[in-house]
């Protein structure tokens, strides 16, 4: 790897970690889905692009770069910029390394489509052994967030099934969506991001 390429992986990477840290600015809740204290971004999008363009080392560094910016904002002691980091690790990393062993319309679908499902997957974990026993302490007792889960759906007995019934399919909807928007505008800035014609 060039000097040059290294200076435009490191300036672009910048640029995105800081797009992405504003974007989490912008989240918002979808309160008929879920409960409400778990919002909705668009974060990870740059961060995807970058994974793309670069590969996925450069997609998680995003990941981890706007969640240290976003620390001094945090309502949940870090631990929610921690699960933000992981989750987004995890997407952009196995997303952006699928891709990178076959660059083609095809093999990015699958690509989206693996680290989505990877994201929901290890979502379960990551909120029930180290988001939600926080939440509990910062937020609110556990029987206050669980009955926020039964308003929604009144069957719903514990923290671990209200994780798989609506956290898991959230994750998954956020990954697909965000890989939805990031096919739409990669190809548009693509000639900007490629270093060279066999990065």
């Amino acid at each position: 790897m060039t000097k040059k390429i290294t200076t435009k992986h490191i300036t672009v990477c910048g640029i995105m970690s800081a797009i992405s840290y504003i974007l989490m600015f912008f989240e918002f809740p979808v309160s008929f889905l879920i409960p409400s204290f778990i919002q909705f971004d668009f974060s990870e999008i740059p961060a995807l692009i970058t994974s793309f363009a670069f590969g996925p080392f450069y997609g998680v560094i995003v990941c981890l770069i706007k969640n240290l910016l976003h620390l001094p904002f945090t309502k949940t002691s870090g631990v929610g910029e921690l699960a933000n980091f992981l989750l987004g690790a995890v997407f952009c990393y196995f997303t952006g390394f699928i891709y990178a062993n076959k660059k083609t319309r095809k093999t990015a679908l699958i690509a989206c489509l693996v680290g989505s499902l990877l994201m929901a997957v290890i979502s379960f974990p990551i909120n029930y052994y180290i988001t939600y026993p926080v939440y509990y302490k910062v937020i609110a007792p556990m029987p206050v967030v669980l009955s926020a889960y039964k308003s929604l759906l009144s069957f719903v007995k514990s923290i671990p099934q209200a994780l798989l019934i609506f956290n898991l399919p959230f994750t998954f909807a956020k990954g697909i969506i965000d890989s939805l928007i990031c096919f739409v505008i990669y190809k548009k800035l693509s000639p900007i991001l490629k270093v060279d014609k066999d990065e």
